[in-house]
C-alpha cells in the first residue's frame, strides 16, 4: 500500500477550508475526491487571472520587486493546486 505525503501547511489550510463546507462527516472523503480537481483548477485559473504581466504593465512605476513578489505568489498557488491533485 502506498502511502498518501503529507501536505504542506499551505494546501492543508486549502483543503480543510473545503472539508468545513461539508455538514455530514461521512460524505467529506467522498466530496473531496470530487472537490480536489475543481480546487485545483480555481487555484490555477485565479493565479492565471492575477498575471503580474497583465497588471504591472498598467503601472509605470511599479518596482521590478512588486512584479517578482507577485509572481513568487501566483507561483505558490500553482504549487498548491499540484500539491492538492497529487494526493
Amino acid at each position: 500500500m502506498t502511502s498518501v505525503p503529507e501536505l504542506s501547511p499551505q494546501a492543508q489550510a486549502v483543503k480543510d477550508a473545503v472539508l468545513a463546507l461539508y455538514s455530514d462527516e461521512k460524505v467529506r472523503k467522498f466530496g473531496w475526491r470530487l472537490d480536489v480537481r475543481t480546487v485545483a483548477a480555481a487555484l490555477r485559473a485565479a493565479a492565471d487571472q492575477a498575471a503580474p504581466e497583465k497588471q504591472v504593465e498598467d503601472i509605470q512605476y511599479a518596482p521590478q520587486m512588486y512584479a517578482d513578489g507577485m509572481r513568487d505568489a501566483l507561483a505558490i498557488l500553482r504549487e498548491i493546486a499540484d500539491e492538492l491533485e497529487a494526493q
